[in-house]
């Protein structure tokens, strides 16, 4: 075992010493048992992690019963909805990159033979991905989960990104101010990770695909008693794992991230999976082209619109027949998913989901009735994103294909929130927020007051916004991210003026700036350089060493140190 490194062999009497005194060793036979870390990412502030200790105490229980001897460890964690429209947001995304590092400083300094990772919330999954991928030690996820949809007093359905927009309503006189506290009040009513498909819930039900999580893990309820069993499952099957010795560079593989991208664009997910899910691939060593993710989407149905998209919200999506349901429907289609990949369970993927058929057809669609023959995804390039930009197609009023509109531009966040609180952004505008990427911001912090507002004065269809920032999953209308390079770093979006004509072609998956190639150069010779704004701290250092969004936004030591 990995354990016998600190257990084994009178070298080690003193660290045998110091496990007693943890209190984690009942008998002096548990000295021979495997060590399993559990990664838990329970914090009060976060209303998404509340309920993991009581999780915690169940995969306790259910180690022991199988034979092993838990050891809990904590990680940070942020709640983006909390952290939204202010400083702290710039300190959400890199929370990802510390995420990672403390889960691989604990699972390697002390060296555990299996661990379990229970996380939910936006960057906390994908950090501990990160870890997982990094570490290479036999680990299993079981996330806290979605809660239940809200519902106001005229029995509306209500979800977190309903409260966004209804800022924007309220500001405009159209609803009252009980009304607006009604919504507040009811909007998440409890625990759990916000009730659509935000990015919590989309990279908590990707894992279902890639493989290290059980199947319903992306849907079953925060509250419900399927949530807890599922805890002692995935504590059981993670210590059988032991013995098989199945690790995550086993499953997270290529063809792993082709299906992930598929099971995205089906259900239309986050368009920050893309950002996490590029960074795990560059953590497993595979060199993923963006524009492979273009041709998933194409070859792949478009097969559910949950909220933000539609009224229907995760717990909907369970009862639907859950993410097994979509990939079983996805298998039918030969060449959409790499069915006999290994997983977790030491099934595959096709084992472990074939059979899960739809349980309502309007809430999940069938290859025959699709939403679009094409996935809810797309990745654009052109002269203003030579490395691509992201758009949720499926968040887009179907009539549009082209929208051509002229640009207003913006270098911060706040400036165009207050341009657009106070309608200088008008209709026919593309709204430009640069300087918002991972390294100029820093921290690439998700951006939604401006589409909520956009979208709440019911401009959805006639103002588009492009970042080199992310937006929230709660995110809606034409709204383009991660445009790479990122202006920070020389990208051209940080060459455009106010009235430019902007492209943007989603048939073609373009996104173009009308200039000649001379005009930039002309506009690059008098740009002023970059100069970081956080000058101390984590995020000083963060901003040093970060890249643009095509490559996952990671952190990367220079080659001239390597």
């Amino acid at each position: 075992m990995r354990s016998d490194m600190i257990k084994k062999g009178s070298q080690q009497a003193p660290a045998r010493s110091l496990l007693h005194a943890t209190g984690a060793l009942h008998k002096p036979t548990d000295m021979n048992k495997p060590f399993v870390a559990i990664c838990n990412s329970y914090i009060v502030i976060v209303p998404e992690h509340v309920h993991l200790r009581e999780l915690v105490n169940i995969a306790k229980d259910a180690i022991r019963e199988a034979g092993a001897i838990p050891f809990e460890f904590n990680t940070i964690g942020i709640d983006d909805g909390i952290a939204m429209g202010h400083i702290g947001m710039r300190y959400s995304l890199p929370s990802r990159e510390i995420i990672a590092d403390a889960a691989e400083t604990v699972i390697n300094a002390h060296w555990f033979d299996v661990v379990f990772s229970i996380p939910n919330c936006d960057k906390i999954t994908p950090g501990m991905l990160l870890a997982a991928v990094r570490t290479n030690v036999p680990a299993i996820f079981c996330s806290g989960v979605p809660m239940k949809a809200g519902l106001s007093a005229q029995g509306k359905a209500l979800i977190l990104s309903s409260m966004f927009e209804a800022v924007e309503t309220f500001k405009e006189g159209a609803i009252s101010k009980e009304e607006f506290l009604d919504m507040e009040q009811n909007a998440c009513p409890t625990y759990g990770s916000c009730a659509g498909m935000f990015t919590a819930n989309s990279m908590n039900c990707l894992m279902e695909v890639l493989g290290l999580a059980l199947p319903f893990n992306g849907t079953a309820l925060a509250v419900s008693d399927q949530r807890r069993e599922m805890i002692r499952q995935a504590a059981f099957q993670l210590v059988d794992n032991i013995k098989n010795d199945i690790k995550p560079r086993d499953i997270i593989t290529r063809e792993a991230t082709d299906d992930a991208f598929a099971l995205d664009t089906a259900m239309g997910g986050s368009t920050n999976t893309v950002l996490h899910t590029l960074a795990i691939a560059n953590e497993a060593g595979i060199d993923y082209d963006l524009e492979r993710i273009n041709k998933i989407a194409k070859r792949t149905p478009y097969l559910s619109k949950i909220a933000p998209s539609s009224s229907y919200s995760m717990h909907d999506v369970h009862e639907a027949g859950g993410v097994p349901a979509i990939i079983n429907e996805l298998m039918k289609k030969e060449g959409t998913l790499h069915s006999d990949r290994l997983t977790v369970t030491g099934k595959t993927l096709r084992e472990n989901n074939q059979g899960n058929n739809i349980q309502n057809y309007e809430v999940l669609n069938s290859l025959e009735k699709p939403y679009d023959h094409e996935g809810g995804l797309s990745v654009l390039f052109g002269n203003l994103a030579p490395k691509g930009a992201v758009i949720k197609v499926d968040n887009v009023d179907p009539s549009i294909k082209v929208f051509r509109g002229k640009a207003i531009c913006f270098n911060s966040h706040d400036e165009a929130v207050e341009s657009s609180d106070n309608h200088t952004v008008r209709e026919g505008h593309v709204v430009i927020i640069r300087y918002e990427g991972p390294k100029g911001s820093p921290g690439m912090p998700e951006i939604l007051a401006p589409t909520s507002s956009i979208v709440g004065r019911g401009l959805g269809k006639d103002v588009a916004l492009i970042i080199d920032g992310r937006f929230s999953g709660a995110t809606r209308g034409i709204a383009v991210g991660h445009i790479s390079p990122e202006a920070a770093s020389g990208g051209p979006i940080g060459l455009v003026r106010d009235e430019d004509e902007i492209i943007i072609d989603l048939m073609n998956r373009k996104l173009d700036v009308a200039l000649t190639q001379d005009e930039l150069g002309h506009r690059r010779k008098t740009l002023k350089p970059f100069k970081a704004k956080v000058k101390t701290g984590y995020l000083a250092r963060y901003t040093s060493l970060v890249t643009s969004a095509n490559t996952g936004g990671i952190m990367q030591v220079p080659e001239n140190l390597i």
